[in-house]
């Protein structure tokens, strides 16, 4: 029986549509760390998962090369981007300089509609701090300022800003664990209300603002890092009785 225009257009959609949530779901896993740094990207198991033949999944990790999930080497099986010192050392030295830039850019291009939908994203990265939710935390926090990339409309920094956006989402997920802290918690709300700030200013266009309070953001997540990853030693009695 011979297939109607409509059903030929549904099947050749169809691997898209497969596509699109293979490339949607491998993404979780690297920035929530499901898939740790380095580790191999099969890809006949994501061929098999997904229903998809070896070309489009081929495809997928070329373009998940380019931003930064992944890395590529002939004759080598596809690997999570690792993070390493000299990488991480990189992105503490670029995340103000690139963060400041695009939010600056945001202010002064942003639409009504961008902002509606940075205030959406702005609504659940909220509830998934209230509910204690790690990985939706660190998914819409992502999110938040990925979105403030695309209203910066500047295909020059976009890249750079998805890149450093992967190893804060791994970060993220590694220095900021539940059950958390009070001093954790303020610090998720203190990142909330500072959100919000950088919404208002980026919908009164006001660029200098925009910059000062994503810098103030930035540094918050910087010092919490540092204090994880280098605590304090523990006293240890010099003599006992």
């Amino acid at each position: 029986m011979k297939q109607s225009p409509a059903e030929s257009d549904a099947d050749a959609a169809a691997p898209v549509d497969r596509k699109a949530v293979l490339a949607e779901t491998l993404r979780r896993r690297i920035v929530s760390m499901e898939l740790q740094p380095g580790a191999v990207v099969d890809e006949l198991a994501l061929s098999e998962e997904f229903g998809l033949s070896r070309p489009p999944v081929r495809e997928l990790m070329r373009q998940m090369a380019a931003e930064g999930y992944i890395e590529l080497e002939a004759n080598r099986a596809a690997r999570v981007s690792s993070m390493n010192y000299h990488s991480l050392r990189s992105f503490f030295l670029a995340a103000p300089l690139i963060y400041v830039a695009t939010t600056q850019l945001a202010a002064t291009n942003a639409s009504a509609a961008d902002v509606a939908r940075l205030r959406e994203i702005q609504k659940r990265f909220r509830l998934a701090i209230e509910e204690h939710d790690v990985e939706n935390r660190v998914l819409y926090n992502d999110q938040f300022h990925l979105e403030i990339g695309r209203m910066a409309q500047n295909d020059y920094l976009m890249p750079s800003l998805r890149r450093l956006l992967i190893d804060h989402a791994r970060l993220g997920k590694t220095f900021y664990r539940y059950p958390a802290s009070e001093s954790m918690q303020h610090e998720m709300h203190q990142a909330a209300s500072q959100h919000d700030e950088i919404i208002d200013a980026i919908e009164r266009r006001d660029a200098e603002r925009a910059g000062e309070i994503v810098k103030a953001h930035w540094e918050l997540s910087r010092r919490h890092m540092t204090d994880y990853a280098i605590p304090e030693g523990l006293e240890i009695p010099l003599s006992f009785a």
